[in-house]
């Protein structure tokens, strides 16, 4: 990467972001740290868990989960200030709230001022008061954005639809990690109660877009086997209690392990993992998966199965816990599948781009936005 330094050499590049969780923060941090190290003069907007990303200035700036129009108006008014102050070549929101936001911080922007660039991380969810806010500020991203990556291929319909000038599939590189020892693996193993239990594990935040609900309802299915499978979730959010509700309501064991910083080392630890989404974009811990090489059982949703290819993880419908507990059973009953599923996971991820990969491409469009500017 040093020898590309260079070629972002004064450019300004604004990042706004509304929400981290999921893998939203860790993209921001890998694109704002990589375009400052190719020179550009990074500017962070978003909440204080971004702060400290190297090379970038920063301003706290809580956009929120919600529409309140009060809070919002706010927000827009101080965001339009700081652009008014930091005049950049580029700003780049992540997520439809921050992109909408950020239209209307530009709105009435000289013809040759800051170009606007979304990239849109999720699908509209399934209820309709939320999707009717969601399909506004679709409008307003594809109408108002000078480019928009979304993170799969079923978004950049959506959105093309809708009028987007959308500049290709938004690159979104999981974090390139080294293989745990087998002395931590052997400690993981033991703290998730796995000896002589088959263990399977899901990561992800504790919200309904993620499926755990339906995860509990295939694990129920589990509890006659012999050995009955250890279920495992890390990961917190709004649904915890509603979620440990359903598992003691219908006797299920299940450990919540909480936020963890060693992912690695639990998939190292799991026999399957889960990743049950209702709808996604690129899951990081997709990728995380397929590049510690263990079977993998998905739902078909979003962009998972451009991730996954054909057959790098088994693929059921979403929220289908029937076909979910059923996949997961053969995996555990068959050691021959799930070494070959295991084999595959590894083939695709050698496939996946990597964090250069994003850089390049997020620098590329960056320099083809600001050039009438400069």
């Amino acid at each position: 990467m040093a020898a590309e330094a260079p070629e972002l050499a004064g450019l300004a590049i604004g990042y706004l972001v509304g929400s981290t969780a999921g893998g939203t923060g860790r993209h921001v941090r890998m694109l704002a740290g990589g375009c400052a190290a190719r020179g550009a003069a990074v500017t962070v907007y978003g909440p204080a868990s971004l702060a400290g990303i190297a090379q970038a200035r920063f301003h706290v700036l809580d956009i929120g989960d919600r529409p309140r129009p009060v809070r919002d108006a706010g927000v827009v008014a101080e965001l339009r200030r700081w652009l008014r102050r930091d005049a950049p070549d580029v700003l780049h929101a992540h997520g439809l709230r921050a992109g909408a936001l950020a239209a209307l911080a530009l709105a009435g922007r000289p013809a040759q001022g800051t170009a606007l660039v979304v990239t849109v991380h999720n699908a509209a969810p399934p209820s309709r008061p939320a999707a009717a806010v969601y399909a506004a500020l679709e409008l307003i991203v594809a109408r108002r954005a000078d480019a928009v990556l979304p993170v799969s291929a079923d978004l950049a319909t959506r959105l093309r639809r809708r009028g987007a000038r959308v500049a290709g599939l938004a690159v979104v590189a999981s974090p390139e990690t080294t293989a745990p020892s087998p002395e931590h693996v052997a400690a993981a193993r033991q703290e998730l109660g796995g000896a002589g239990r088959p263990v399977v594990l899901a990561v992800g935040r504790l919200a309904a877009q993620k499926g755990f609900g339906t995860l509990l309802d295939a694990a129920a299915r589990w509890q006659r086997r012999d050995p009955a499978p250890r279920l495992v979730i890390a990961g917190d959010g709004p649904l915890g209690p509603a979620l440990r509700a359903q598992a003691a309501a219908a006797g299920t064991e299940v450990r919540f392990l909480g936020s963890r910083t060693d992912v690695p080392v639990l998939l190292a630890a799991a026999d399957v993992v889960v990743v049950p989404s209702s709808w996604e974009g690129q899951p990081l811990i997709v990728q995380e998966t397929l590049r510690a090489g263990r079977p993998l059982v998905a739902s078909r949703a979003g962009g998972i199965a451009d991730l996954t290819g054909m057959d790098g993880a088994l693929l059921v419908p979403p929220g289908d816990p029937v076909a979910l507990a059923a996949a997961v059973a053969g995996l555990l009953d068959d050691p021959r599948e799930a070494a070959a599923l295991a084999a595959a996971a590894r083939r695709r991820a050698v496939t996946l781009p990597g964090e250069t990969a994003a850089v390049d491409q997020a620098a590329g469009l960056y320099l083809r936005l600001s050039r009438p500017s400069r």
